[in-house]
């Protein structure tokens, strides 16, 4: 039997709402990529050429410091991961998580929450930072609501559960 992990970051609260509902429905285990520094409304205003995203984003190889250690995942098949989307790809805390563990043999199903930008060429970058020995499969934007019924079905297209 596979184990699943789900692991997420969410800076509002709304990819967080996914993840929880995701992980129950698959019965998996969760994990919050939380920063060490949580951002505040300031640090988020993606108007503001100061604010902390938006240098984080500007810097290709910004990694900001985890709260927590990645879990072990020696005892996963499979990582489903969530994350909004900023600056059209994954916020660089996602960027981090994914450099701070072997992703060897695992299968790992992005998602991000986003009320319109899609994930573009965010899967090839998150190949690339999960490493060769990886599966990335192809991501899913989830916008407004969603049911957890069509994402089991999107999930259930890449593997048997």
């Amino acid at each position: 039997m596979s184990k699943t992990l789900v692991a997420y970051f969410s800076a509002t609260g709304t990819t967080k709402k996914v993840a929880e509902g995701i992980a129950k429905e698959e019965n998996a285990d969760l994990f919050a990529i939380t920063p060490a520094t949580p951002y505040s409304s300031e640090d988020l205003n993606w108007n503001d050429k100061e604010a902390r995203s938006t240098k984080e984003m500007a810097d290709p190889n910004c990694r900001p410091e985890l709260k927590d250690a990645v879990p072990d995942l020696g005892a996963y098949d499979t990582v489903i991961l969530g994350f909004p989307i900023w600056w059209g790809r994954e916020p660089s805390i996602v960027d981090t998580f994914l450099t701070s563990a072997d992703f060897s043999g695992k299968t790992v199903i992005p998602f991000c929450t986003s009320g319109g930008s899609g994930m573009a060429r965010t899967s090839e970058r998150l190949q690339n930072l999960a490493g060769k020995d990886a599966k990335v499969t192809e991501g899913r934007r989830v916008g407004g609501e969603v049911s957890m019924k069509d994402l089991k079905k999107w999930f259930d297209g890449y593997q048997q559960w």
